[in-house]
């Protein structure tokens, strides 16, 4: 069938079956479908949308467009975690090497950071020498014998993706649930994982603004992740605020270094734990969540965790012995007093990028050094005069209005303080046979 054809049906409200989207996904990947068709037809699943039957029959198809990881088949559990992105998420860094302490491969393919939220491949650049850019044969090894790597994607994992999401940046058909969910879970399965959890960010920084869209776009990545046979769950999580205190690539690096040493902020600590304790289950490797979080927290605090972290770093050529270059650092001062009510999360990572340490173009060069520190919290009571930020640049004085436009304060406590876990999806063998909606639990 043609793709004028296939586009044609989709624009008209019918569904594609399985056998039209693999034709598509092939035309797209052996470039014999020109960018304006394909063009057409992404903008015909963003207004039209897709089933779950089609989203999944989409993300097997770019899937299926590259190659796959290989593992050996000695029963050892492959896992992996994904975030959809957020201002100071910096927990891969931390989980990668704590799942491989209990046992587990994490063969995880991560990405670089485009508008305010970061890249892990950007933190982990400010580290003197580190590769990104293992080849496939490279990143297996690691995996096989230090049991983790983060390094970027290659050419020949989902290469369907690259040419689509190319395109949907600049169609404006990047907030398509179908075409994220494809985008997403293509490259994580091409990595033959056996359980995967995923951290879906709802609030001001991140991309879906409310947790009613989050939970759509999660019951779509869990849904096709468990048609797939790998086990999938995801935790709702909180981003009207900054993750932790460190923002910027370098600055990101010390501070999950600081939770791996037992130390550093709360909030850090608790998603890490929380994100691999349910991988750990997922997997099988843990029968229930408290044993689990037990396991974990027992090696975040013996400094095993650190240890193996810092072995990946000499693995992938980086030298942990150097310093990282960080900028020199002020505080900005409350102008008021008041309670801190809101923060616009969104325009602080707009602030980094100001500073040189984001990209707004796939091209442009970044400024390891740079970042914020945040200094409060929302709910803190503030007083004229307060630091409210540690501003780490040569020109700090050039985002000074746009952070403490970014920070509202008001005169009355907020009345309930966020919780940082929303709430945990996960889906049964009989859901995805009724196609069903996977289930919301509440969780702390």
């Amino acid at each position: 069938m043609q793709p004028a054809s296939l586009i044609a049906i989709k624009r008209d409200g019918l569904e594609l079956s399985d056998q039209q989207i693999d034709s598509f996904i092939s035309g797209v990947t052996s470039g014999a479908i020109p960018d304006y068709q394909v063009t057409a037809m992404l903008m015909a699943i963003f207004l039209r949308g897709m089933s779950p039957r089609e989203t999944a029959a989409l993300t097997a198809a770019m899937l299926h467009s590259g190659t796959r990881l290989q593992w050996p088949p000695n029963g050892q559990p492959v896992v992996d975690k994904h975030s959809t992105g957020g201002l100071g998420d910096k927990t891969s860094l931390i989980i990668a090497p704590l799942l491989a302490e209990c046992g587990v491969l994490v063969p995880m393919l991560s990405g670089r950071g485009l508008g305010p939220t970061g890249g892990t491949l950007d933190k982990l650049e400010s580290i003197p020498g580190f590769r990104t850019d293992l080849s496939i044969t490279e990143l297996q090894q690691q995996v096989l014998q230090l049991g983790c790597v983060i390094t970027g994607t290659t050419a020949e994992l989902a290469p369907a993706d690259r040419r689509l999401y190319a395109l949907r940046d600049v169609t404006a058909t990047v907030p398509s649930i179908p075409l994220i969910t494809g985008s997403i879970m293509s490259k994580k399965l091409a990595e033959s994982p056996h359980a995967l959890v995923l951290d879906v960010k709802y609030g001001s920084g991140a991309f879906m603004k409310t947790a009613a869209d989050a939970a759509q776009l999660a019951a779509s990545l869990v849904r096709t992740g468990h048609s797939m046979n790998v086990a999938t769950t995801a935790l709702l999580t909180d981003m009207n605020q900054p993750l932790g205190g460190m923002c910027g690539n370098a600055l990101e690096v010390l501070e999950a270094v600081m939770v791996m040493q037992n130390h550093g902020p709360p909030d850090v600590r608790r998603l890490s734990l929380l994100l691999a304790a349910q991988v750990l289950v997922d997997c099988k490797v843990e029968n229930t969540h408290e044993a689990a979080l037990s396991r974990c927290e027992g090696l975040l605090q013996s400094g095993a965790v650190c240890e193996r972290f810092l072995r990946m770093v000499e693995a992938q050529h980086g030298d942990p012995r150097l310093p990282l270059k960080i900028a020199p650092a002020t505080e900005l001062v409350a102008t008021r007093s008041g309670f801190l009510s809101r923060i616009r999360t969104e325009q602080l990572g707009y602030a980094v990028i100001a500073l040189g340490g984001g990209r707004q173009q796939t091209k442009d060069t970044i400024d390891h050094s740079v970042g914020l520190e945040m200094l409060v919290r929302i709910g803190e009571q503030i007083e004229a005069g307060q630091p409210l930020v540690r501003i780490y640049s040569r020109q700090p004085e050039s985002i000074h209005q746009q952070i403490l436009d970014a920070l509202e304060l008001s005169d009355t406590a907020p009345s309930e303080p966020l919780p940082l876990i929303h709430s945990r999806m996960t889906i049964s063998a009989e859901q995805i046979d009724q196609q069903a909606v996977p289930s919301l639990q509440a969780t702390g």
